[in-house]
């Protein structure tokens, strides 16, 4: 069995985070393991606490896991303490990983920073030459690439930046009105846009988490960076389309939507 892990925070109300990584992961019948970087008080309205891991103990989970049960392909998303930033990069190397999928996780939909100076630099400086690919929304790449970003073109030059200076593939992802739905993948000088449909469904909790995971659960099955891109906008459009309806605010999809047999 091909096996991934995810080193990310816990959403206890299951939509983002671990839990959304472990059930795409499942999905597409691959081993899920996790590394928790921390915990959060969270639901479909919201995040009211996050208590993070020591590094002492993020090293100690990174270690139980790579000598023991070796992943395939590692996904990365929230990383919230600064602090923790070396020791996943240190980890990283010493294990000589692969696959690595990194979804910056530095501002929500809305455009509010999610990580400060120190933690952006951080991320930016240690985890992003290591990823095979990493996955900004519309808010983190203008974060990334310095410039604002408001059309197809700024997107691809924004592509473009990031991908020369971190020296990894860049999937841009659309929306926030703009170019919704359409991805945009840049990798070795080469751009490529993933057309999407647009699904009228207000319940987008953990979208995000979602794609990253299934990206890396399709490098660490084999496919091309391109097919796995391709495979994971159809598994999140399959998963939104199941039109789940879940809690108060903006709720989970149904990554079980495919999921067929006895039990």
């Amino acid at each position: 069995m091909y096996t991934a892990l995810t080193i990310a925070g816990s959403d206890c109300s299951g939509g983002a985070g671990i839990q959304a990584d472990i059930k795409t992961m499942t999905a597409h019948g691959v081993y899920a393991m996790s590394v928790i970087t921390a915990l959060t008080a969270q639901n479909t309205t919201g995040v009211t606490e996050i208590m993070d891991v020591t590094p002492d103990f993020l090293r100690a989970q990174l270690d139980a896991v790579f000598t023991d049960i070796f992943p395939d392909a590692v996904k990365i998303g929230m990383v919230h303490e600064s602090r923790l930033i070396p020791v996943i990069a240190e980890s990283l190397k010493k294990y000589h990983a692969k696959n690595i999928v990194l979804d910056p996780v530095m501002a929500a939909t809305s455009g509010d920073r999610l990580m400060n100076e120190n933690a952006v630099a951080r991320l930016t400086n240690e985890l992003l030459p290591l990823a095979d690919v990493i996955t900004p929304n519309i808010p983190e790449a203008e974060i990334l690439a310095g410039i604002r970003i408001t059309s197809s073109d700024d997107m691809i030059r924004a592509a473009q930046m990031i991908a020369e200076k971190y020296q990894t593939a860049v999937l841009c992802k659309g929306g926030h009105q703009l170019n919704d739905a359409n991805d945009l993948l840049y990798k070795n000088g080469i751009w490529k846009w993933y057309y999407g449909k647009r699904i009228e469904n207000p319940n987008t909790h953990g979208t995000g988490c979602t794609l990253s995971s299934a990206i890396a659960s399709h490098l660490a099955k084999g496919a091309s960076l391109e097919t796995a891109v391709s495979k994971a906008k159809n598994y999140i459009s399959g998963a939104l389309a199941a039109m789940l309806d879940l809690g108060k605010g903006s709720g989970p999809m149904n990554h079980a939507f495919a999921i067929k047999g006895e039990y």
